[in-house]
């Protein structure tokens, strides 16, 4: 009966130590698990985080404002160009517009013989006025006006321009110019029986992810 009841008492120790140590092994697990899953969710989180470029704002920033869309390509260099090339569109409308005016007025006193005008007409248009020459002043007005025109086109033309080279750049900023990048040419042998041949492999590589292209001649 002693012997039952000694052998009973060490089974029930054995039991309690092996329950114990197990416990201790799955609150270790729990907890290594619990510190895993935590370091996998900060990976999550910091990859969500990171902005990506977006070619589609570069665009609607250089519609509504030219050079705004370099500026947020990091094109720097390219802002100055942009308001060079719209400046001196510009200035060029301007002068048309100036010079239209001018000879508008000068053409207009001489038609309805507005001889109190005479004297506001610009010094250099005088001669046509006091020749009578309407056919000239006509003339040089349609060739301003259509200066004008020409220069609206142009400044259309530029900020259009402007708009383009912002979408094009934006989606060039997630082409991959890596070192990843290479052209390798391999021998190879074709399927067929009795053929061979020449492959260029093309890798692509972005993000540490690899493609390759085959191309067998």
């Amino acid at each position: 009966m002693k012997r039952f009841a000694f052998f009973f008492l060490s089974m029930s120790l054995m039991i309690c130590t092996i329950s114990f140590g197990q416990s201790k092994d799955s609150s270790a697990a729990m907890r290594m698990i619990s510190v895993d899953s935590v370091r996998v969710k900060k990976v999550v989180v910091d990859t969500a985080g990171k902005k990506k470029h977006s070619p589609r704002k570069a665009t609607l920033y250089s519609a509504v404002l030219p050079g705004l869309g370099q500026v947020y390509n990091h094109s720097y260099w390219k802002v100055p160009v942009v308001y060079a090339a719209l400046g001196i569109t510009g200035a060029v409308f301007n002068y048309n517009r100036k010079e239209y005016n001018k000879i508008k007025f000068a053409y207009f006193a001489l038609i309805n013989k507005d001889t109190a005008k005479y004297s506001q007409v610009s010094p250099e248009l005088k001669k046509f006025v006091d020749a009578g020459d309407t056919y000239s002043l006509q003339k040089y007005r349609n060739e301003f006006r259509k200066n004008i025109d020409y220069s609206v086109l142009f400044f259309i033309f530029f900020w259009g321009l402007n708009v383009v080279d912002a979408t094009v750049d934006g989606h060039l900023k997630e082409f991959d110019i890596s070192n990843n990048l290479s052209l390798k040419i391999k021998p190879t042998i074709n399927t067929l029986p009795g053929s061979a041949g020449v492959s260029f492999v093309f890798t692509i590589g972005k993000n540490n992810a690899h493609k390759s292209t085959r191309m067998v001649y």
